[in-house]
């Protein structure tokens, strides 16, 4: 599968309905951003039991900013609906390759159970 582009109004429904997905936030005139795009690209054919999918961060500057984008490239990965990679910078093919790879390896049970524990003790008042 080659690469979707990601907008505000399909983002959502990309990332809950899907397994796996890496979104590359991107603008036209960023040097390093066209040097990751082939990379990225090549993955997403390569990878074809994963969506991979690009926000043009110049045309969705408010997805953009609600996703916290302050520098790109940003590559974010989603396993199960939940954001568990996120980093700026163009990766080398090696270190996307094996990315991709433990992403697709994530025992997500152990996820879910980390982010609930989490969530339990933020919740919890301290006995200070």
């Amino acid at each position: 599968m080659a690469t979707v582009e990601l907008t505000a109004a399909n983002i959502e429904s990309k990332i809950t309905e899907n397994d796996i997905v890496f979104v590359d936030f991107w603008a036209e005139w960023c040097g390093p951003c066209r040097m990751f795009g082939p990379v990225f690209e090549k993955a997403s054919e390569q990878h074809t039991d994963a969506v991979f999918g690009k926000v043009d961060t110049e045309a969705q500057q408010a997805l953009a900013a609600s996703a916290g984008i302050t520098s790109i490239p940003t590559l974010m990965a989603f396993r199960d609906g939940i954001l568990v990679f996120s980093q700026p910078g163009a990766l080398p093919e090696p270190a996307l390759q094996d990315l991709i790879g433990q992403v697709k390896a994530l025992d997500m049970d152990a996820v879910r159970a980390s982010i609930a524990e989490a969530q339990a003790k933020a919740e919890t008042p301290s006995a200070e």
